[in-house]
């Protein structure tokens, strides 16, 4: 049972999970969050993909500021540490997600987003880490996450001034992949979602789990992890099989789509 902020739905091998408190700009309470934990923890098995959406103009403000109350430290650990675990759901679980990303992408809903492994962005899309400007500090991963992207030069100067990166920038910088006109990122995401899906799953596991892996260990070991991922991967019958076609020419060839 997910909480009336979230909504989701299957197309296919595609699900959607859609943040729907539009009329507070999506801003992301303790439910939702919660809920978005109990999504990605009991995906049925039939899902490939995963597009998070937000009903309304907004992406997500951020922390539901509403709900700040006096916590202990160690509440407030234990706080943090929930989103964190909700988030890891995403990044670290058995498909690919992909965002989209409109209007506000603020505090934790740049958090959520990050969590995320391909974000499109509407040219509506802006981006802020309020944080500084209100006393508190990230909570929900950012510190990991955002460096990742953009650096910590950079965000370490959007905590302290309150800078404001618009799509454009955005997507300069790596916060999204893509970059649509408003009102057709969930189209773009979809079709993004639908051509992974037709992937090998053990390809898509890898991706998700082993790429982060390597990427951040140190080079001997993470080229062993590759290794090691290349073999299970290329181990599999369904590998196998796609080769086959390859070599059998019933398979396409990768061209320029810009001839």
């Amino acid at each position: 049972m997910l909480p009336i902020s979230l909504t989701a739905e299957l197309h296919g091998d595609v699900a959607i999970l859609r943040l729907t408190r539009p009329e507070k700009r999506n801003a992301l309470n303790d439910p939702t969050v919660q809920g978005i934990d109990l999504f990605f923890g009991a995906l049925p098995e039939q899902v490939k993909v995963v597009v998070i959406d937000a009903l309304g103009d907004n992406f997500c403000a951020g922390l539901d500021l509403s709900e700040l109350s006096e916590r202990s430290t160690f509440e407030g650990v234990t706080h943090s540490m929930m989103w964190h675990t909700a988030f890891e759901r995403i990044e670290f679980g058995r498909v690919p997600v992909l965002a989209v990303l409109k209007g506000a992408v603020v505090g934790g809903g740049l958090e959520l987003a990050c969590a995320a492994h391909i974000r499109v962005s509407e040219r509506s899309a802006y981006y802020a880490l309020p944080e500084g400007q209100r006393g508190i500090f990230v909570g929900g991963g950012a510190s990991v996450r955002v460096p990742r992207l953009i650096g910590t030069a950079r965000m370490a100067d959007m905590m302290l001034t309150g800078r404001v990166y618009d799509a454009e920038a955005g997507e300069a910088l790596g916060i999204s992949q893509y970059l649509v006109e408003n009102g057709s990122g969930l189209s773009k995401a979809l079709d993004l979602a639908r051509r992974i899906a037709l992937n090998a799953p053990i390809t898509n596991f890898a991706v998700v789990q082993a790429l982060p892996r390597t990427a951040g260990a140190n080079p001997r070991d993470g080229f062993f992890i590759e290794a090691l991922m290349a073999a299970i991967a290329q181990g599999s019958e369904e590998a196998k099989q796609r080769m086959t076609a390859f070599l059998e020419k019933r398979a396409a060839k990768v061209t320029d789509s810009r001839k």
